[in-house]
């Protein structure tokens, strides 16, 4: 869902205010805990004030989004005085359009689509680059002849639409097949029906949900789960077109106000918070997901989280924390696939929120870039159950 070039070097905003961040940060409700809500609603309660703030997904419950449950369910964001609404996305629920009409306060989504509606006039601001790393795959049978992007000429090549194309046609202008003219684009469902009954080619998959549903699906001839070796993959980062998915966003005119950077820090640290507790506990933050009424099962989710886990850590620079390569990079694809006419300006992401929330969050002995994560090894169950 995402892609990107803007060579100017930058480093954030005021670094004056950087050092001093990290103790306002910590303020106002205490230290970290790693305690149940039930602590931490007592820690919340040493609150002079709470602030209420709401963030919008881009899908429904899910573990891509695992980190922020964790952090409400954790009670991290009550500890930092903040009383969360998490507000789930779908079809037709566009982040950056609920951040733009006031209608939240933070938004996560993916680079290109929302640097797509800044271009538009929405004064949108990237604070905290959560997904490092992209997932989109190209996935076929084994047996079709798809190796690379340049065999997806002349094929049935399935994309889900809604923004999320934008990669995938960058990747194939790039091998040389125009999406217009070389190849038959179809609408595809958020599913992989279409590619199990061969009525396209190749389908559009991302790493953590629909490569795991083949995988999750019965072969009719042989009775048992289909295996890697049964499918083509073209993994589009390894392919050199890594676009930046997951980042949390919040309005420029918003983020004017001292008090709300303050805000803003408190929501970080705490989002981030959550996803340390997701990548040091799989399968009590998997529990967490399944608790806020995930419609996919306990084996999906785990693999969901798994590969989410891989796109966050380990995270060089610190959590959250924009690497400027990667930033070119997605803009560089935007522009090149037309997406985008010219790269946004340099007050179209900041470091200064997030590298605030590092700081506090590295005083509090949280490890923040998580360089020792090591993946763990998830068994595929049929339907994900």
């Amino acid at each position: 869902m995402a892609l990107l070039v803007w060579r100017t070097l930058r480093k954030g905003h005021p670094a004056a205010i950087a050092l001093t961040a990290a103790l306002l940060a910590t303020s106002a409700c205490g230290g970290m805990s790693d305690t149940p809500s039930e602590s931490a609603a007592e820690a919340a309660k040493s609150c002079t004030s709470t602030t209420k703030v709401r963030v919008v997904l881009q899908w429904v419950a899910q573990a891509q989004f695992a980190g922020y449950y964790a952090a409400k369910e954790k009670g991290y964001y009550a500890e930092e005085c903040l009383d969360v609404t998490i507000q789930e996305g779908g079809v037709n629920i566009v982040p950056q359009q609920v951040l733009s009409a006031g209608n939240a306060e933070f938004a996560v989504s993916h680079v290109t689509k929302t640097m797509v509606t800044r271009a538009q006039g929405a004064d949108l601001v990237n604070i905290g680059q959560v997904f490092q790393r992209g997932a989109y795959l190209q996935v076929a049978w084994a047996d079709s002849g798809i190796k690379t992007l340049a065999d997806l000429k002349g094929r049935k090549v399935g994309s889900w639409g809604y923004g999320n194309e934008l990669v995938l046609f960058a990747a194939m202008k790039g091998a040389g097949v125009d999406p217009k003219r070389d190849a038959e684009i179809i609408q595809q469902p958020f599913d992989m029906s279409l590619l199990l009954r061969r009525e396209i080619d190749a389908a559009q998959a991302k790493t953590y949900n629909e490569y795991a549903q083949l995988l999750e699906t019965k072969n009719p001839k042989t009775g048992q789960l289909y295996q890697p070796s049964d499918f083509s993959v073209i993994n589009l980062q390894d392919s050199g077109y890594t676009s930046l998915e997951d980042g949390v966003y919040a309005r420029g005119d918003w983020l004017n106000e001292a008090a709300n950077q303050e805000t803003a820090v408190k929501f970080l640290k705490a989002s981030y918070r959550g996803w340390g507790f997701c990548r040091d506990d799989l399968a009590g933050c998997v529990d967490i997901v399944l608790d806020n009424g995930s419609a996919l099962g306990q084996g999906h989710q785990t693999w969901m989280l798994n590969e989410i886990n891989k796109l966050v850590w380990p995270a060089a620079n610190g959590v959250g924390m924009m690497d400027q390569a990667a930033w070119d990079k997605t803009i560089e694809i935007a522009i090149a696939g037309g997406v985008l006419k010219a790269a946004p300006d340099k007050d179209a992401f900041r470091t200064d929120l997030s590298q605030r929330a590092n700081e506090a969050l590295k005083a509090d002995g949280f490890d923040v870039t998580g360089s020792s994560y090591t993946p763990q090894t998830v068994t595929i169950t049929e339907g994900g159950k």
